[in-house]
């Protein structure tokens, strides 16, 4: 980076990914980023949704953030889905693939990717 214009193209390129991290919309979805979710490959997962959000046209109702620690560590990368009046939903071992399909038949779609949860993995 040699000027300021450089620093400001870049901002600008990034506005849209933190914008959408931190807003407060009625969906939200939720990566867990401990060290633990890290490690098995959360990061990925969650520039995947980040993403796919942007690219559905979703990022005025969808919220994507990160937590820490969720307390399943043998799941790791968790996401979970939380919408109004219906009870949350935990994505269990997921990578980008997974995050992206649940953002399609999910998060647009309105139907819960069974095989990905963590009830469907206790059955």
């Amino acid at each position: 980076m040699k000027s300021l214009a450089e620093l400001q193209a870049i901002k600008d390129k990034m506005k849209n990914k933190v914008v959408l991290r931190e807003g407060s919309n009625e969906l939200r979805v939720v990566v867990g980023m401990a060290t633990c979710g890290i490690a098995a490959g959360a990061r990925p997962v969650l520039n995947a949704l980040v993403e796919a959000v942007n690219e559905s046209g979703l990022a005025d109702k969808v919220t994507v953030s990160q937590t820490g620690c969720i307390g399943l560590c043998q799941y790791e990368p968790i996401v979970e889905v939380f919408e109004p009046g219906k009870e949350k939903v935990t994505y269990v071992k997921m990578d980008a693939d997974k995050a992206k399909r649940v953002v399609e038949e999910h998060i647009k779609g309105g139907k819960v990717v069974a095989d990905y949860t963590i009830s469907d993995l206790n059955a």
